[in-house]
């Protein structure tokens, strides 16, 4: 039986960062198993596909709103696609694995499972089984999967997988689902030619966000030509001959929905966004006595789970950091040494990239209240910033602090307007150092930048 010190099932940005930071600079050994890409589904299906499409609409949207440039820039959808492509590696993960080979991680091709304790069963693709000892740990980073609802599941849906993975564009699509990857798939699946419909069981896309923001991007995706619909259910779904055509290709033939109120829908395809759950089904828990639903406080001290698999934020990010944080508890463990604690807070950034852009880090106001904090906002008006008003000719949008009326701590932040991304790291440093309002109002922005919109809502303090 081969025995390495740390085994990881499943290689996406999460497990790689746990097995990277458990063994380097040491001679400590790590396995990684991964059944698909290794990269994960960031790498391949998610964040990277998702951006390398989404970019080019923003330099696009930009220029045709800025005195001096001819607009409209046209599209070429060939091209976009094939960048997206080119982001992806073509689908190869060779690169992913040497990068692994050069941190000294061992990876083996096949499905991980639990099969006791300390002991992980690797089955390949041809069947064949093998067990391997992790002498200090087992680390699951097997991610999450789509939930596709019962009334979709015979008419073979895509899912995000499909539409980053784009081949063949519907002329009408119709996409269930008002978070995050709903209204980001919209926007790119509109611009490369689908006649788009949003069917949103609630009343606002972005539940988690402040309404503002809800509001910004329903306007923006609805000046873009798709057709929002709120307080929407599909109640069933009809296909003329479903059959799995393949990564980006249409699953079938038209589609039928029926809705709440009677009505029908037709599309060439669906693309279901309805949120994703832990992938914990095969993982072997009950070997080592525990349920298919995680509970890491019921974790024997060998067994650690990371990213989305883990129940919490399902972000590459996030994921990232629990890599980093356990795969450096496991060194430390190792070699005797003590960690320092980390910060009270850590709060977790989100960005949308919709247009305008929303991102957001902390809790809303709505959030803090309900938890029983007395809380204070403070909102600006993002175009007020210079900055921010040079970076295109009709800048809008808003800025939100969330403030501890007690203390003057800043708890959370919420910007919405172009490239606000890239400020949101300010925020996120605030809230993790616990810093006051006073404090931030001696923190001087460059001018002319968007990050100057801190002068306009720290002087309201």
């Amino acid at each position: 039986m081969r025995e390495f010190d740390v085994v990881v099932i499943g290689g996406g940005p999460a497990g790689e960062n746990v097995a990277d930071y458990a063994i380097r600079g040491s001679d400590r050994t790590a396995l990684i198993v991964e059944s698909g890409l290794l990269g994960g589904e960031c790498s391949y299906y998610a964040c990277m596909p998702s951006k390398a499409l989404l970019r080019p609409l923003d330099v696009a949207a930009t220029a045709d709103h800025l005195q001096g440039l001819r607009g409209p820039v046209p599209l070429d959808r060939d091209q976009l696609l094939a960048r997206r492509d080119a982001w992806v590696s073509q689908y190869d993960d060779s690169g992913q694995a040497e990068w692994a080979e050069g941190a000294g991680i061992t990876l083996a091709r096949g499905r991980g499972r639990l099969a006791g304790e300390r002991l992980v069963e690797i089955t390949t693709e041809d069947g064949k089984t093998e067990q391997v000892r992790a002498r200090l740990a087992v680390v699951l980073a097997t991610g999450s999967d789509a939930v596709i609802p019962d009334a979709f599941a015979d008419a073979l849906p895509w899912t995000s997988r499909d539409a980053t993975g784009v081949r063949e564009v519907p002329g009408r699509l119709v996409v269930v689902g008002g978070g995050v990857v709903a209204c980001e798939a919209a926007r790119w699946m509109a611009a490369l030619g689908s006649t788009v419909t949003m069917i949103v069981r609630g009343d606002r896309v972005l539940e988690r966000a402040e309404p503002f923001a809800s509001e910004a991007v329903v306007k923006s995706l609805r000046d873009n030509g798709i057709d929002v619909r709120f307080d929407t259910e599909v109640t069933a779904v009809d296909r003329a001959e479903p059959r799995d055509s393949g990564l980006g290709i249409p699953h079938g033939g038209e589609v039928t929905l029926t809705l709440g109120d009677g009505s029908t829908l037709a599309a060439d395809e669906v693309l279901v966004a309805t949120g994703r759950r832990p992938a914990t089904s095969g993982l072997g828990l009950d070997t080592v006595g525990l349920a298919e639903k995680l509970d890491p406080e019921a974790f024997p001290d060998w067994l650690h789970a990371v990213g989305d698999v883990s129940g919490e934020a399902p972000l590459t990010h996030w994921g990232k950091y629990q890599g980093r944080q356990v795969g450096a508890r496991i060194a430390a463990d190792a070699e005797g040494r003590t960690l320092p604690a980390p910060p009270a807070v850590v709060p977790v950034p989100q960005v949308v990239f919709t247009d305008p852009q929303v991102a957001w880090v902390g809790p809303t106001t709505e959030e803090a209240r309900s938890a029983g904090r007395t809380v204070r906002t403070i909102d600006a008006d993002f175009a007020s910033a210079a900055g921010a008003g040079l970076l295109r000719d009709d800048a809008s949008g808003q800025a939100r602090l969330v403030v501890d009326d007690e203390t003057g701590v800043l708890v959370g932040a919420t910007f919405v307007g172009p490239e606000v991304a890239e400020i949101l790291h300010g925020a996120t440093v605030a809230i993790v150092g616990g810093l006051t309002l006073e404090t931030l109002s001696h923190v001087v922005a460059s001018y002319p930048t968007a990050s100057e919109i801190w002068l306009r809502l720290v002087e309201s303090r």
